[in-house]
C-alpha cells in the first residue's frame, strides 16, 4: 500500500491517532473502522462480482467510500494495518449453521495480530466485538454490556458471546493456520451466488455507532440507541437518502 492509499485509507476512517504498532492503536483503528465503513452485501442484489483481490477491494472501500462483507473488509483492513507495521495472519473461520453444525472452511475471514501477545481482529462480522480479544483461551472479555471469550474444543478455537441474561452463543470457529486472500475466493463466490447463502436471500448495510448500531435490511431501518431498539419500514427513496446521509453510500 503506497502512502497515498495509506493517508487516504486513515482518513476514510476518521482515524487520527498514534500510528506505531500497539494494543492501543489497534484498538483505535478497529472501532474507528467499524464506526465508519458499513457492513454492506449491496453489490450482490446488484450483480456486481466481488473478488478477493487486495487492490479492488481498496478501491472499493477507500477509493468509492463502500463497505463490504468478510473478505473485504478484513483483507482491507489487513493491509491497512500491514502497512502500519503490524504482523497479520489470515485465518478461516466457519459460521454456525441455523442446525448447530458449522459452515464450510472459508466461510468467514478473521484475523490474528501479533503484538506483545496475540490478538483476534475482526472489522467483517456485523454486529459483535468491537474491541479486538486477546487470543486467551477461556478468559471473560467485556465490552460494554457484552462478554466475549475464546475457547478451545476438540481443536479447534470458538468465539463466544454472552448478552445480559443469556447463555453463551457461539459466533464462530476458527484455526490458526495462516491463509492468503485468494484462498477465500471459492466461497467468496459461493456467497454472492448460491441461494444458500443468508448474502443472497437479504441485503444489508450496517455499522457500529456511539451508542448502539444502525441497520437497513432490505428497506427496514433498525436503529438502536443505549440498548433501545426502534424499527420502521422505508420507501424506496427514503433507503437512498438514509444510504447516503447514515453510511456515506451512493449507488
Amino acid at each position: 500500500m503506497d502512502l497515498e492509499i495509506l493517508n487516504a485509507y486513515l482518513a476514510r476512517i476518521g482515524y487520527t491517532g498514534a500510528l506505531v504498532p500497539s494494543a492501543e492503536s489497534l484498538r483505535g483503528l478497529h472501532r474507528a473502522h467499524l464506526m465508519t465503513v458499513p457492513f454492506e452485501n449491496l453489490d450482490i442484489a446488484r450483480k456486481r462480482e466481488i473478488l478477493c483481490d487486495e487492490d479492488k477491494i481498496l478501491e472499493k472501500i477507500v477509493g468509492q467510500k463502500r463497505g463490504g462483507f468478510c473478505y473485504e473488509m478484513n483483507g482491507a483492513f489487513a493491509a491497512l494495518l500491514r502497512a502500519l507495521g503490524f504482523k497479520v495472519t489470515l485465518l478461516s473461520a466457519r459460521v454456525p449453521r441455523a442446525d448447530g453444525s458449522n459452515g464450510p472452511e472459508f466461510d468467514h475471514l478473521t484475523l490474528r495480530v501479533d503484538l506483545e501477545q496475540p490478538w483476534l481482529a475482526d472489522v467483517g462480522f456485523g454486529d459483535s466485538f468491537l474491541d479486538p480479544l486477546r487470543l486467551e483461551m477461556g478468559v471473560e472479555q467485556a465490552q460494554d454490556a457484552r462478554n466475549f471469550r475464546i475457547v478451545e474444543e476438540d481443536g479447534p478455537l470458538h468465539v463466544e458471546r454472552m448478552e445480559p441474561g443469556t447463555q453463551w452463543k457461539r459466533e464462530y470457529s476458527f484455526s490458526l493456520v495462516a491463509r492468503r486472500l485468494e484462498d477465500f475466493s471459492a466461497m467468496c463466490r459461493y456467497h454472492q451466488t448460491s441461494p444458500e447463502s443468508p448474502f443472497t436471500r437479504k441485503s444489508v448495510c450496517t455499522r457500529a455507532t456511539a451508542d448502539g448500531r444502525i441497520t437497513l435490511a432490505d428497506r427496514k431501518l433498525i436503529v438502536t440507541r443505549a440498548g433501545q431498539r426502534s424499527e420502521r419500514v422505508l420507501t424506496e427513496e427514503e433507503c437512498g437518502r438514509v444510504l447516503q446521509e447514515e453510511f456515506g453510500v451512493v449507488l
